[in-house]
């Protein structure tokens, strides 16, 4: 390649993607993103802890270098050289830690300086820029993996050792659709901690009622006899026949993350707001009647317009309307009657701008919260609905409140929705299936392997 001098540099063709080796990080293989315009290459990395060894500063870090598998963990140490301070896209400043390491690209090894970053949301778990890249490398961004590459055998080979051995503990994830990022994850979670997993589909299974000999069986005929635990992921339009397979289980003797009454309770949104009532859970004043000649006083009730109108049934935040004036809250409520269905209204509280937090609540304790902003125009905050999430620092106060919303409704597993009000904390909704895809991206955190232990200490199992 001639450069502008005219002189002649041996610069060597790098891919757009290419393989990484760490072998003083003992990571043997990392995918990363050759991106020419980050200065500064950077590696995701969880569970930062900096210490000193002599009288060097050192850092401990947690990669997961598979994004494919969050499973994988490899526990990485590194001399400090540096902390830079980074301002994200919305403006929020942090501090990053730098190491330096040998890489390996190919045949080509060198030092590269690292900076440790919560890339869990990106697609590579790696960039590699432009000071690795100066001097060494020219990209052509239209080959990948042009230096070297790996087939997908060769990396299950390479990470062997960080797979544990299967253990006794068989456990089935009860849904309709194998292919959400929820419920691949909790697979690959029970997997990565050496459980049998079993992915059942609500729809496929039917049971035998009987006292002497009851059954669950599933398509073609093979009794379902084996599972330690059920984890139930259940959508909304089958609860009932889901609730029954979870009670026919519980009737066998396996466990159950998240009973069938629990469900049922927390689905019910009716029932689960006098259940909040009965038990001094603060939530937004909500009203409920069957006649559309009480619209006018139903309305009055939750102090007038504007109010949220939500039917009983309603998820990820369909089913739910914002009427602006009490004309609009007559209209919407006399259509939604007029189709015999069961609504709910609730005062609308401005002061949240748009925003919610969701709790995630496992055995009693919260694992994670996000707060969510509604898009631009939008009230509902659901990230089905277009809104954005990001870390949040929840207070003592919202911390019981998600607590105790669980326990009331008995969920091991909740997603608890609260909205900040001038009155303090508010509790929306409790939800029995939480997805995991929002909250593990915006904090980071393996939920999904959290959600296992959950089971394994519920149990009394020790791998």
């Amino acid at each position: 390649m001639e450069d502008q001098n005219g002189d002649y540099k041996k610069l060597h063709i790098i891919g757009s993607e290419e393989w990484c080796v760490f072998e003083e990080l003992e990571i043997p293989a990392v995918k990363a993103r050759v991106d020419s315009g980050a200065k500064t290459s950077s590696i995701q990395a969880n569970n930062i802890k900096v210490y000193t060894k002599g009288a060097q500063e050192w850092v401990k870090f947690e990669v997961n270098p598979l994004q494919d598998n969050r499973g994988i963990n490899v526990t990485c140490n590194a001399r400090l050289v540096d902390r830079r301070t980074v301002k994200s896209s919305s403006g929020i400043s942090e501090e990053r830690f730098v190491i330096k390491t040998p890489v390996k690209v190919g045949s080509h090894r060198f030092n590269i300086e690292l900076t440790l970053a919560n890339r869990d949301t990106m697609e590579y778990r790696m960039l590699l820029g432009r000071e690795a890249l100066n001097d060494r490398f020219i990209v052509n961004p239209a080959v990948s993996f042009n230096l070297q590459d790996f087939s997908a055998q060769e990396i299950l080979d390479k990470y062997a050792s960080h797979f544990k051995e299967k253990t006794g503990l068989k456990i089935a994830l009860l849904a309709s659709n194998p292919l959400l990022y929820s419920n691949k994850r909790i697979m690959e979670a029970g997997e990565a901690l050496g459980h049998e997993m079993v992915f059942l589909n609500v729809e496929h299974a039917y049971m035998k009622l009987d006292a002497n000999s009851p059954e669950i069986r599933y398509r073609g005929g093979n009794i379902l006899n084996e599972f330690d635990a059920i984890i139930p992921r259940i959508k909304p339009a089958i609860t009932f026949y889901g609730c029954a397979l979870i009670r026919q289980f519980d009737n066998l003797g396996v466990y159950c993350l998240n009973s069938a009454e629990a469900i049922t309770q927390s689905r019910d949104k009716l029932f689960a707001s006098q259940l909040f009532s009965k038990n001094d859970i603060h939530i937004p004043i909500t009203g409920f009647a069957k006649s559309p000649m009480d619209t006018k006083d139903l309305i009055r009730m939750v102090n007038g317009a504007p109010l949220i109108i939500k039917l009983l049934e309603s998820t990820q935040g369909k089913g739910v309307v914002l009427a602006e004036t009490n004309k609009a809250a007559e209209s919407v409520i006399n259509a939604f009657k007029s189709v015999q269905t069961n609504i709910l209204v609730q005062e609308f509280i401005k002061e949240a701008n748009g925003q919610d937090i969701r709790c995630f609540v496992v055995n009693g304790k919260v694992v994670a919260s996000i707060q969510r902003q509604a898009e631009k125009g939008e009230f509902r905050a659901n990230l089905h609905q277009g809104g954005k999430a990001s870390i949040i620092k929840i207070s003592a106060e919202e911390r019981k409140l998600a607590v105790k919303a669980a326990k009331v409704l008995n969920l091991a597993v909740a997603g608890v929705d609260i909205i900040r009000s001038n009155k303090g904390p508010l509790l929306l909704e409790v939800n029995s299936s939480p997805g995991l895809e929002g909250i593990e991206n915006a904090t980071g955190k393996d939920i999904a392997n959290i959600m296992i232990r959950a089971i394994e200490s519920k149990i009394k199992f020790n791998g």
